[in-house]
């Protein structure tokens, strides 16, 4: 292996006491991939095998907590026993090559699609429709069914520790419903789920303290909780860095494992409230002031470009599409093949990458979204 890659391939000790083999985290990529019935298939479990071989921790695509908390077709639930078994067979196949695998939960709230829910369960904070094209004009939760919720992001915590998960993710970023709570855009409540900053963390702060009771009933192993925000939104009013600079703070006295950075470019920097140069993430990383690991992510897809970013301090980095273009890609880079790393698909490489056709025919049909070459 080069020595410049050599950070790359450190163990990274997470607080709860479970340590990672190197690190690189498989991200968490929507894969529309799994049954009907929202359980787990076997395109999504050979899926995961041939992508978890390398990565220090591994972490699914999101599950959904509740029946209607639903945000894409063929997604998995997590919000019924009877998934178990699926869960259960998910988690080998992520831990069979070394790999610590996390389960990421969430509840779409209103970017729900309103095709896969009962009329009226489209819901959210407040009645204030998502800007994204088609969004269904949501309804606003009552103070029992956010409470409900709550318990809900616990019990898919007690399945993932019955599944035999290492950890849970709470997906609190782009724009779902944990994210749609702490938004002063889409939260417009004036009871003790929002109002100001710290009202507008209630929700999100109540769920980390849910899946963290159920964490100290249901297991005594070490079990990783980690969280994953959105630093910013474009909208006005909207999530600035000041707000996530509280989000932040508030996380920091949870004893999380890790904070989970959501960007489509690790190099991206602040749309408003910061007036030098710097990336996000490096502010971010400031405000955590080694409180606990972080995870970066965003538009990695080479050694040199891993290696710069690792560069900033960012404890762990997280690839997404590059690790579906190159399921070998920290594999080529440990055995000193860095050189032979692919970035680009081509339209015959589905079978030989083993990529689901859900997922394969979103990326045939996302002009943009993955590099894409004729084929060789």
């Amino acid at each position: 292996m080069n020595p410049k890659f050599n950070q790359m391939f450190e163990q990274v000790s997470l607080p709860t006491g479970i340590t990672l083999k190197n690190r690189i985290v498989l991200a968490p990529m929507t894969h529309m991939s799994s049954n009907a019935d929202g359980t787990i298939s076997d395109a999504e479990l050979a899926y995961y095998a041939r992508r978890t071989g390398g990565a220090g921790m591994s972490i699914t695509a999101v599950g959904h907590v509740t029946e209607h908390g639903i945000g894409f077709p063929a997604q998995f639930g997590v919000y019924d026993d009877r998934f178990i078994p699926g869960l259960k067979k998910l988690a080998e196949t992520m831990k069979q090559q070394g790999s610590v695998a996390i389960l990421q939960i969430f509840h779409a709230g209103r970017l729900t699609p309103e095709q896969a829910v009962p009329a009226g369960q489209v819901v959210a904070p407040s009645a204030v429709a998502s800007e994204r094209p088609g969004s269904p004009e949501p309804r606003e939760l009552t103070d029992a069914e956010i409470t409900s919720i709550i318990k809900d992001f616990g019990e898919a915590t007690r399945r993932a520790i019955e599944a035999g998960f290492d950890g849970v993710e709470i997906h609190g970023a782009n724009g779902y419903l944990i994210q749609q709570f702490f938004s002063p855009h889409s939260n417009r409540r004036e009871d003790r789920w929002g109002g100001s900053t710290q009202k507008r963390l209630t929700f999100p702060l109540a769920v980390v303290d849910e899946v963290q009771k159920v964490v100290a009933e249901h297991t005594k192993l070490p079990f990783i909780i980690g969280y994953r925000f959105s630093p910013e939104e474009p909208e006005t009013p909207g999530l600035t860095m000041e707000d996530t600079y509280a989000l932040v703070d508030a996380l920091k006295d949870k004893n999380l494992d890790y904070l989970h950075v959501s960007l489509n470019e690790f190099w991206s920097k602040p749309r408003r409230g910061e007036a030098d140069t710097r990336s996000r993430m490096e502010f971010i990383l400031d405000r955590v002031n080694g409180k606990m690991p972080v995870i970066g992510v965003g538009s990695i897809h080479t050694a040199d470009q891993a290696a710069e970013a690792l560069q900033t301090g960012v404890p762990l980095l997280a690839i997404g599409r590059e690790l579906i273009i190159e399921p070998d890609w920290v594999e080529k880079i440990e055995s000193g093949r860095e050189e032979d790393i692919e970035t680009i698909l081509t339209k015959s490489d589905q079978e030989r990458l083993v990529i689901p056709d859900g997922l394969w025919n979103a990326i045939i049909h996302t002009p943009g979204w993955f590099p894409m070459a004729e084929d060789k």
